[in-house]
């Protein structure tokens, strides 16, 4: 058994992994960056050693770094976690090469899948089902153009170096291609220094069906059955569940086993999970289930499997990676009731979901489901990593069961004063299509109506705000005896803004505040609403696109600029892209008009409300 462990990652992952080797004895290191000195996996780690800024590329990404951190600390084994280095087939031969015991895939599987175009390749001859589509080395824009073509629309582009939805893009008409040929390969560059593309039909009613699959040095492969994680946002899991609503034993049989023979394609080692995209215009069946791509790692939604399975993954890494053989065979494996898992994000929903930061001052997460986080009440949400908070997990015997747990436990968070998408997924987890599993990719696009959380709050939320004001408008003589009445209850009228817009609440006497959480914000099923007394001056105001001000949406990092001062812009222009949290935001002209002000250059870091650009609309 390996004895000591470094975690060349941070956050969420860190404690997991730290969790699951300090109950095995393994003495734990961890790496940190600048920006993340103060928080928990630093302090829970045995070790922790410094390694750069809080930029990523100077810090998690640096392999000279983490090699030296564990050449410092003795550390015998390098456990990579997921993202960052965790598919880098580089890292994992220099660590190899220092002597130092990889927790992870190794290099050449890695190599294998890395490349989408070439992992398809060597899925076919594996006999493996995959996708129609182009694979071929011509990537000229013309060459690309036609192939899709003859395709047919939609098509999805894809970064042959791509994951975790970077590097893609949806193409309904030929028309469009060439521009989101274009968008694709520039955030391909950027995210994974490679422009290279494939193209692949895209599925109109697609269900994401994923398998868990383990090896070990003995030549032993066994799956751990699927996960469907249909449920996504540009591209990006929202909510997972294990096993696959809809999928009947022999479909399980058939993509289990497609699964294994990808696996033992590539002789893998260790955690890894098998991708497939269903069409499910007629429900799950094996002859409609295509494989995409493997994730040569650990997935984030790795604890819906150990839900049903009862194993602990890390465990299993850590087992298979000093030399032991897998801890269960195929047949001493077998599902147990029903799991699902929600991402808990710092994000706004009301201001199209775009990234959230700062103080975490007031963080409840309810106890009734497992919760793994990598922060703490008091920690700083920034701009540098994933704005996940949180991944919140339920288990039951059966789906609506887990469905309900996930969705009271979602209703029951608290944070303030970072935004999250807790009240949308306790929505969502409570819609009635989810609930009768009519699931698959466009679920939230389709649903979005019912499920964005209302701008507008309800009368629980009135109530509460006005029950917690009514000591200060108690004091005020042009409340004090409103609704006064002798020998009875006292109904007062409350004047109070929330989210800076005001209210006059008739309080129901029997309302008192529940003493819970910060004085000035009301929680109610996942949301946060803040309140005050009314301000004098309440007017409303500040920049809006009618006055020609491009403001920042978010914090982050201005990418491109694509205007310069005095230049005549067009409505629907593209001016300026921010990129923040592994998401691009494209600000563009509302009118037709001349820039008259550009306050920012590429490269340049921005504050969320802060100017970019003024323009002067046409007279």
């Amino acid at each position: 058994m390996i004895e000591s462990l470094l975690i060349a990652n941070r956050g969420e992952i860190a404690r997991r992994i730290i969790r699951t080797a300090s109950r095995l004895g393994i003495r734990t290191i961890a790496v940190y960056s600048d920006a993340d000195a103060a928080m928990p996996f630093v302090r829970e780690a045995d070790q922790a050693v410094h390694i750069g800024p809080a930029a990523a590329r100077d810090s998690y990404l640096r392999h000279d770094r983490i090699l030296d951190a564990a050449r410092q600390t003795g550390a015998q084994a390098i456990h990579p976690g997921y993202g960052f280095l965790s598919e880098n087939a580089e890292f994992a031969e220099a660590v190899i090469a220092k002597g130092l015991i990889w927790v992870g895939a190794p290099p050449a599987a890695i190599r294998a899948m890395g490349l989408k175009d070439a992992a398809k390749q060597r899925m076919i001859a594996a006999n493996v089902p995959v996708t129609p589509g182009y694979l071929g080395e011509d990537q000229d824009p013309a060459r690309l153009q036609r192939e899709a073509d003859a395709i047919g629309y939609p098509v999805l582009i894809k970064a042959v170096a791509g994951g975790g939805g970077k590097g893609m893009r949806r193409v309904d008409t030929a028309s469009d291609f060439l521009a989101a040929l274009e968008s694709c390969r520039r955030e391909a560059a950027s995210s994974f220094g490679d422009d290279w593309v494939l193209i692949e039909k895209y599925i109109l009613s697609p269900r994401h069906i994923e398998v868990q699959v383990f090896g070990d040095t003995f030549g032993n492969v066994v799956h751990l059955f699927e996960r469907d994680c249909s449920l996504q946002r540009r591209h990006q899991k929202v909510i997972e569940e294990a096993p696959a609503p809809g999928m009947d034993e022999a479909t399980r049989d058939a993509v289990c086993d497609a699964a294994v023979k990808a696996a033992r394609a590539v002789e893998y080692v260790g955690a890894g999970t098998v991708e497939f995209i269903a069409d499910a215009s007629e429900g799950l069946r094996a002859d409609r289930i295509w494989f995409m791509e493997m994730n040569t790692r650990l997935q984030v939604e790795h604890p819906v499997t150990e839900a049903i399975t009862g194993q602990d993954l890390v465990e299993w890494q850590i087992r298979v990676a000093s030399g032991e053989r897998l801890p269960l065979r195929q047949d001493e494996l077998s599902i147990n009731g029903w799991a699902m898992e929600a991402r808990l994000y710092a994000e706004n929903p009301s201001n199209n979901f775009l990234p959230s930061t700062g103080r975490l001052e007031h963080l409840h997460l309810p106890p009734s489901v497992r919760i793994d986080s990598g922060i703490e009440q008091g920690d700083e949400v920034t701009a540098h990593y994933d704005p996940m908070i949180a991944k919140l997990i339920s288990h039951a015997p059966g789906r609506r069961q887990a469905a309900n747990a996930l969705a009271h436990a979602m209703a029951s968070v608290e944070i303030w004063p970072v935004r999250t998408n807790a009240a949308f997924l306790s929505r969502t987890l409570k819609h009635p299509d989810f609930l009768a599993g009519a699931v698959n990719t466009g679920f939230i696009a389709r649903h979005l109506a019912d499920l964005f959380p209302s701008t507008e709050p309800d009368e629980r939320v009135l109530q509460a705000a006005a029950a917690a004001l009514l000591p200060t408008a108690a004091q005020e003589p042009w409340t004090a005896l409103i609704g006064f009445r002798l020998n009875a209850e006292t109904s007062r009228l409350v004047s109070l803004e929330i989210d800076g817009r005001p209210y006059l609440v008739t309080l129901d006497p029997s309302r008192r505040r529940s003493g819970n959480g910060p004085a000035d914000v009301v929680f109610v099923d996942g949301a946060a609403w803040p309140f005050s007394s009314p301000r004098a001056d309440h007017a409303g105001g500040g920049h809006n696109h009618a006055d020609g001000a491009i403001i920042a949406p978010m914090p982050g990092t201005v990418i491109t600029v694509s205007v310069g001062e005095g230049e005549r812009v067009v409505r629907g222009q593209p001016l300026v892209v921010i990129e923040a949290m592994k998401m691009e935001q494209t600000l563009s002209a509302p009118f037709d008009g001349t820039v008259m002000e550009l306050k920012v250059m590429s490269g340049a870091q921005v504050t969320e409300g802060s100017l970019l650009v003024r323009i002067e609309g046409d007279q």
